[in-house]
C-alpha cells in the first residue's frame, strides 16, 4: 500500500546523500518533496503540516548541523516523526481482570468486520486463548451466516441466536453472550455489530447501546485503510458516537495510497492496534508504528520476518538441523524439504522479501516472481527416491530424466535446482566452521537474488539472480569433437581414460551415458571435466 509514498520518499533523501552540510535551502526543497508525497497519499491536510513543520525545525536546528552525516539524520528525524504520527509505542489489547475480556467491533458497512471478527479470534487462539465470536450484526443480510463460517475457518466459537436479515435484538444478543462466554470457559468474547453505507443516528445509537449493555474491554473501530481523506471524517464521526479504544486497519494489502493510516491516528489521539494484510487468516498482524515507519522507509521490517519464522519453524527440528551443521554432516535435501515447508507456512514469499531492507528497487522484479517455484522445486525433490535425496551425487543423467519426468519440468530446471543445492551445501559447511554466510554482501540477509537459497535462483534482473536463461558461450580450448551433455561428456572422458590404462569397456548403450552406478557407487569426481564437479557439491 505505502509503494508510491516508499518510492517519493526514498527519491527525496538520495538528494541528499554526500552533502557535508545541508542549508536551509536543502532543507526546504527536501520539507517541499515531502509535502507532496504525503498530500498524494491522500493523508490528511492538518496531519501534513504538523508533520513538516516538526521536521523542517529539527532538520534546521544543531541535530542536523552538528552531524557527521546530515542526511541520514535527516532520514532519521522523518523516521522519528512517522512513528509519532502512527501513535508511537505499541499498543496492545487490555484484558480483564476477571474473564471474558469484551471485545466490540464498530465501524462502516464494507470495512471488513465480520471477516476481521475471525483473523481476530484465530490470533487470540494463536496466543492461547479461547476466543468466542458474537453475531450481533442482524441486519445486513446473511451476516450471521457469513460470520459462523469465518468462525469455523478460524477455529472459534460462534454465538449466533438469532437468523439475522432483520429479525432479533442485537442488545439483548450481546447481553446474553457474556452467560454463554462464561459457562463454556471462553476468556474472550468478540462481538460483530452492524455497520451501513453511511454515517447515520441508526448506526451510532444502536452501537451505542451494545456498548452501554456489555461495557467492552475494547471497542476497536475498523477502518478501511483505502478511503483516503474520507478516513479522518468517519474516524470522529465514531469517536464522538461510540467512544473506540483502538483502531484497526483492513485492507493494507490494498493498491490504495494508505493515507487513512498515516491520519486516523493522529487525528483521533487513538492508537492502531491491528492491521490485517491480505484474505486469509493468517494476514493479520498487531501494529508496531516504528517497524511501519521503517516499511515506509525502506528499511524493512526484520522484527517480524523474525517473529513469523519463530512461530513457523519447529524449534526441534531447527535444533537438530544445527547440531548436523555443527558436526560437519552435510545438508541433505530431505533437510531441504523440511525447510522448505517451513517457508510455505510462512505464507507469500513476495511478502517476506519485501520485508528486507532495501527491497524497493527491486519492487517490478518482485512481481514478477512466481511463487509456484517452490511448489515445482517441492515436486523435484518428492520425485527423488530417499537414496537420491541423501546422497545426490549419485544423480546422473537418467535419474535426472526421470526426475524431470515425475515432477513435470525439464532436466534443465533439475540441475539448476541441483546446482543451488551445491552452493547451499558449501553454504552450509562453511556455517558449520564459523565462516559465516559466503555471498551475502550487499542487502542484509542476502536477500537480492536469494542464491544461497536452492529453487529461489534469485529474482530476474536483481543482483544475483539468474535472470532469463541465456545460452552460455562456449570456453575456449575446447576440444573438438566432446558432447556440450555434460553425462555424456563425463562418459567420453571415462571412456579416454579407460583406454590410457589398457582397459576396453563393454558398450552399455545407454541413452545418457552409463557412469558404472549400476551398483550405486559414488562418482569419481577426479575423471569429469573441469567445472563439472560443482553440481554434485565439489569445487
Amino acid at each position: 500500500m505505502f509503494n508510491s509514498l516508499s518510492d517519493r520518499l526514498t527519491s527525496t533523501f538520495k538528494n541528499l546523500r554526500g552533502k557535508g552540510r545541508l542549508s536551509e535551502a536543502d532543507v526546504d526543497a527536501t520539507i517541499r518533496e515531502i509535502r507532496r508525497a504525503l498530500l498524494d497519499a491522500d493523508v490528511a491536510l492538518p496531519v501534513v503540516r504538523t508533520f513538516t513543520g516538526n521536521v523542517r525545525e529539527r532538520a534546521l536546528s544543531s541535530e542536523v548541523s552538528a552531524a557527521l552525516n546530515p542526511g541520514q539524520q535527516v532520514v532519521k528525524i522523518v523516521n522519528d516523526e512517522l512513528v509519532s504520527i502512527l501513535g508511537g509505542q505499541t499498543r496492545r489489547l487490555q484484558f480483564a481482570k476477571r474473564p471474558p475480556t469484551v471485545i466490540m467491533l464498530a465501524g462502516l458497512q464494507g470495512a471488513g468486520k465480520t471477516t476481521l471478527a475471525g483473523k481476530l479470534a484465530h490470533w487470540l487462539k494463536s496466543e492461547g486463548h479461547r476466543p468466542m465470536l458474537v453475531a450481533a450484526d442482524l441486519q445486513r443480510p446473511n451476516a450471521v451466516n457469513q460470520l459462523q463460517i469465518v468462525g469455523e475457518r478460524a477455529g472459534a466459537y460462534t454465538y449466533a441466536p438469532e437468523p439475522g436479515n432483520g429479525v432479533g435484538d442485537p442488545v439483548k444478543v450481546a447481553t446474553d453472550a457474556i452467560g454463554v462466554a462464561k459457562s463454556k470457559l471462553h476468556d474472550v468474547v468478540i462481538v460483530d455489530t452492524a455497520g451501513r453505507l453511511g454515517i447515520d443516528e441508526v448506526l451510532m445509537q444502536q452501537a451505542a447501546d451494545i456498548r452501554a449493555a456489555v461495557n467492552p474491554d475494547e471497542v476497536l473501530f475498523v477502518i478501511d485503510a483505502m478511503i483516503g481523506q474520507d478516513a479522518v471524517q468517519t474516524a470522529e464521526a465514531f469517536l464522538e458516537g461510540v467512544d473506540f479504544t483502538g483502531v484497526v486497519l483492513s485492507k493494507l494489502d490494498g493498491d490504495s495510497r494508505g493515507g487513512a493510516a498515516l491520519s486516523v491516528a493522529q487525528v483521533t489521539g487513538k492508537p492502531i492496534m491491528f492491521a490485517s494484510t491480505g484474505e486469509g487468516m493468517k494476514d493479520f498482524e498487531q501494529f508496531h508504528p516504528d517497524r511501519m515507519a521503517d516499511r515506509i522507509l525502506d528499511m524493512g521490517d526484520i522484527l517480524t520476518l523474525i517473529e513469523q519464522a519463530e512461530k513457523t519453524f519447529d524449534q526441534e527440528q531447527t535444533q537438530k538441523l544445527a547440531k548436523k551443521v555443527q558436526a560437519g554432516e552435510d545438508f541433505d535435501l530431505n533437510d531441504f524439504l523440511t525447510q522448505m515447508a517451513a517457508v510455505k507456512k510462512m505464507g507469500s514469499l513476495k511478502k517476506m522479501i519485501g520485508m528486507m531492507p532495501g527491497m524497493s528497487q527491486y519492487k517490478e522484479q518482485l512481481e514478477a516472481f512466481d511463487e509456484r517455484e517452490i511448489d515445482r522445486v517441492e515436486a523435484i525433490v518428492k520425485s527423488m527416491t530417499p537414496q537420491e535425496r541423501t546422497n545426490p551425487k549419485i544423480l546422473n543423467g537418467s535419474r535426472r530424466a526421470r526426475i524431470a519426468k515425475g515432477s513435470g519440468t525439464t532436466v534443465t530446471q533439475v540441475n539448476q535446482l541441483m546446482e543451488r543445492f551445491a552452493a547451499a551445501q558449501k553454504m552450509m559447511r562453511q556455517m558449520g566452521k564459523g565462516g559465516g554466510m559466503p555471498g551475502m554482501g550487499g542487502q542484509p540477509g542476502g536477500a537480492p537474488g536469494m542464491g544461497g537459497m536452492p529453487g529461489m535462483g534469485g529474482l530476474p534482473g536483481a543482483p544475483g539472480g539468474r535472470g532469463p536463461s541465456r545460452k552460455k558461450k562456449g570456453k575456449k580450448g575446447k576440444a573438438a569433437g566432446k558432447s556440450g551433455n555434460p553425462a555424456k561428456r563425463a562418459e567420453q572422458e571415462k571412456l579416454a581414460q579407460l583406454k590410457r590404462e589398457g582397459k576396453e569397456p563393454t558398450p552399455t548403450g545407454s541413452a545418457f551415458g552409463n557412469l558404472g552406478l549400476d551398483k550405486d557407487e559414488d562418482i569419481d569426481l577426479s575423471k569429469l571435466p573441469k567445472g563439472f564437479g560443482g553440481i554434485f557439491g565439489k569445487d
